[in-house]
């Protein structure tokens, strides 16, 4: 853009109230950055739609290409300086307690890893042996526990979430039921988030629980990467390779729901065998020795630079 319009509209467009943007300014330096979750911001709202010059309009088309083009700049920025800061993966496991929680509870504790268990208070009271497995969660300082609803749905989500009502008990039932400390939620088949200023609903179906339950005080977190279970084995269906490869990739390209935080979706069942329980070891290994990630409990995240 070599036009006089041009030089003027970059002159002008203003990004946050702390600098004007133009074509030689960079991210300020994390140092001096007194707010938390600046980076964050940025890197959501990389730049703003500038005040047009009324006296030297310019066309849509170089409007559109100007700030295509600032956005690349500054999430480039913006991505340098996230990648000198600490990064933080947590490990989800939903459905427990079922057959596969004491491995995940034993592997917590050789690995010394933190972990997340969103349990179902109807599983819990299956056996005596899943109360055991639920007890265990409880007494392990590196697992927190959070609400997954009692029933789980009974695995019909759309009838379970046309009666927010109801499906709000359940949930209410399942904090009461496990004795939950945190009021922290993942909902039943649906990858819904909300929590700070965060709203983002995959289906419609369950937006009216969700909401019910963050007016209630509840935060609800989903998932940015899943390790998928095979419906008939219970077994992983991707290899440690694939996974480690996807939650490299979202914390690197910052895809995921924050920037420098990645969470991993898996399930309690998964790892009822040995072949799966030396998956999840596999898995954990591997971030361990080759990069710096830290393992983190939901109820820290997010951590915002």
């Amino acid at each position: 853009m070599n036009t006089k319009a041009a030089s003027s509209l970059t002159d002008t467009v203003v990004v946050d109230s702390s600098f004007v943007i133009d074509s030689t300014s960079v991210v300020k330096d994390t140092a001096v950055q007194k707010e938390k979750g600046y980076l964050t911001e940025r890197w959501r709202n990389p730049v703003q739609v500038p005040v047009l010059d009324t006296l030297n309009p310019i066309s849509k088309d170089s409007l559109a290409r100007f700030v295509r083009l600032e956005r690349r700049r500054v999430r480039d920025s913006v991505t340098q300086e996230l990648d000198k800061l600490p990064k933080h993966v947590y490990f989800t496991f939903d459905d427990g307690p079922l057959i596969g929680s004491s491995a995940i509870d034993s592997i917590s504790k050789a690995k010394n890893i933190k972990i997340n268990a969103f349990l179902v208070g109807r599983h819990a009271n299956m056996s005596k042996r899943l109360k055991k497995d639920l007890q265990r969660y409880k007494d392990n300082t590196l697992v927190e526990c959070y609400n997954h609803s009692y029933t789980h749905a009974g695995n019909r989500f759309n009838t379970f979430y046309s009666n927010p009502v109801s499906a709000y008990e359940d949930f209410e039932k399942n904090e009461l039921d496990l004795e939950l400390k945190h009021k922290i939620v993942r909902l039943p088949g649906r990858n819904i988030w909300i929590y700070d200023d965060i709203r983002r609903i995959d289906l419609k179906s369950g937006a009216s629980t969700a909401d019910m339950l963050y007016t209630n005080g509840y935060k609800i977190y989903g998932w940015d990467v899943e390790w998928r279970i095979h419906s008939a084995s219970g077994k992983p269906v991707q290899s440690v390779e694939e996974i480690y490869t996807r939650i490299r990739n979202y914390m690197n390209n910052k895809s995921s729901m924050e920037p420098n935080n990645v969470v991993l979706l898996m399930h309690d069942d998964m790892f009822q065998s040995k072949k799966g329980q030396q998956l999840l070891s596999s898995l954990i290994d591997t971030i361990q020795t080759t990069t710096d990630y830290k393992f983190e409990f939901i109820s820290d995240y997010p951590f915002r630079y």
